[in-house]
């Protein structure tokens, strides 16, 4: 299983499981059409919507490890 950082972009998290949006949109991240989605780091994306990145990350690693069970 991959491990999720909060140095990924939205865009890298969607490649390893596109089933992740609906907990990236939770987080104000809706942008998966637009370039900042390729470049932006989910650590940046956090800050620009006022989240807390750690937290994040924590649900989609226990999310990605719920599904591979």
């Amino acid at each position: 299983m991959t491990t999720i950082t909060k140095d990924m972009s939205i865009g890298e998290v969607m490649e390893i499981d596109r089933t992740t949006a609906p907990i990236l949109m939770e987080y104000g991240m809706h942008c998966f059409g637009c370039p900042f989605s390729q470049m932006e780091s989910l650590e940046m994306g956090c800050a620009a919507h006022g989240q807390d990145v750690n937290e994040l990350v924590e649900k989609l690693n226990n999310y990605l490890a719920l599904k591979k069970q």
